[in-house]
């Protein structure tokens, strides 16, 4: 069974569970709505050593960073603010004081910066790995939700940011070369939250997500939610160091991937880029069709092997 295969044979054994006004799993996070115009937001995820990241590579400050900024990345994608956490760490024997005081240092310093309590959590003995898990809340606007399901024919596509560099730290540190810009990249990620509340409060935005395993599988989630196709323009997407593979199929890149009204496209460039000073890149377009990925280079369809970042 893959990934998306447990997680939809999962929702089917859940379908006739009463909800309790939260949505239905589908989006980076569940959303209730509380009234007065409200809603919060609940996501989490599961940083396992070994498969996100290699002990001897990180600090536990970094580590501490990392676990949090991939959980504020999902807030952001739905176009919210984080204002809360809870924090779950497995620890193997004799990590509990320094190890442990590093992680939560690091996990504070991000916490402060932007402004998100730490709520709860629990910590644990492990035989061998360090497993980490975070549960984010968010709160905001219900009018500024931003779901997978909401694309639309005519939209353009964008990504805030350049792509690959969390890849490409990724190869670096495999090859042993752990200090390269790269490698500090990919072991200390950034959360656009600043950028997905923003973009929340744009209604030409419709459908929204974060890239966390590649362009070429993140964005399939989109389509199949919103039953469309996409055509993407190779020669636009914004790769670090002009590696296009890195950037389509590396993930961990953690930028904002949407779609906005094809009409009010250039206005939104132009005011995000007012806004914080840097691009706001198109690479493509939703058209009706089934959902799949045409990659266009030079204005010719092309057929590579690119997929994103597959966990089973």
């Amino acid at each position: 069974m893959t990934e998306f295969g447990l997680i939809d044979f999962a929702a089917r054994l859940f379908a006739d569970v009463d909800r309790h006004g939260w949505e239905a799993i589908g989006d980076d996070c569940t959303v209730l709505d509380i009234g007065g115009g409200e809603v919060v937001a609940l996501t989490t995820d599961m940083l396992v050593e070994g498969v996100h990241f290699l002990r001897d590579a990180a600090s536990p400050q970094e580590l501490g960073h990392k676990a949090l900024a991939v959980n504020l990345s999902d807030v952001a994608a739905m176009g919210l603010r984080p204002v809360a956490t809870l924090l779950s760490v497995a620890l193997p024997k004799g990590m509990e004081d320094k190890w442990a005081r590093g992680f939560i240092e690091g996990y504070s310093d991000l916490s402060h910066r932007e402004g998100v309590a730490l709520v709860g959590g629990d910590t644990t003995s492990s035989e061998v790995s360090i497993a980490i898990n975070v549960v984010a809340i968010g709160r905001g606007p219900a009018s500024h939700v931003k779901r997978r399901s909401a694309a639309c024919a005519g939209d353009e596509v964008f990504v805030a940011g350049e792509l690959g560099a969390s890849a490409l730290g990724l190869a670096d540190i495999l090859a042993g070369r752990t200090d390269t810009g790269y490698a500090a990249i990919h072991r200390n990620p950034e959360a656009q939250t600043a950028e997905g509340a923003w973009l929340g409060g744009r209604s030409e935005v419709h459908a929204m997500m974060d890239l966390s395993d590649g362009l070429a599988s993140d964005l399939m989630h989109i389509l199949r939610a919103s039953s469309c196709g996409a055509e993407i323009d190779v020669e636009t997407i914004p790769a670090v160091g002009g590696d296009v593979r890195a950037a389509v199929c590396g993930g961990e890149d953690y930028k904002l991937l949407l779609t906005a009204a094809g009409e009010r496209a250039e206005t939104l460039q132009r005011d995000f880029g007012v806004e914080f000073g840097r691009e706001l890149y198109r690479v493509g377009r939703i058209v009706a069709a089934e959902p799949r990925i045409r990659w266009i280079e030079h204005g010719m369809e092309i057929h590579p092997d690119w997929h994103g970042f597959v966990h089973f």
